[in-house]
């Protein structure tokens, strides 16, 4: 659905391009959530939101929706493992918020071609 697709790999790409946000974990933590925490919060936030937005969607595509997220999570995991459990920064939780929202523009894009 969504981590099959060009826009998904270039998700992935530009997180890893800005990884170096990520590796200067030295900074002031900006919340007692962990930077795994505030992705998964955050995708299931937006994924809400999906759903939400179109009450639509039958039983198997929310089905097919979660499971691309928990896709995500995975990649996400793999992709940040030496940080996933340090407190966010500022910095790393504004970017979370983008990242997850661009994620959510995949959901939406693909949403509509049902």
């Amino acid at each position: 659905m969504v981590t099959d697709k060009d826009g998904y790999i270039h998700l992935i790409q530009y997180l890893t391009e800005h990884l170096d946000i990520f590796a200067n974990s030295q900074q002031q933590s900006a919340s007692d959530a962990t930077v795994m925490e505030l992705f998964e919060e955050q995708l299931a936030g937006q994924i809400i939101m999906v759903c939400g937005q179109n009450p639509s969607l039958t039983f198997a595509q929310r089905n097919l929706v979660i499971r691309e997220v928990d896709s995500i999570v995975y990649d996400l995991e793999e992709i940040l493992a030496r940080v996933a459990s340090q407190k966010a920064t500022a910095e790393q939780t504004l970017f979370i918020t983008e990242f997850s929202c661009l994620i959510k523009n995949l959901f939406d894009q693909e949403i509509s071609n049902f």
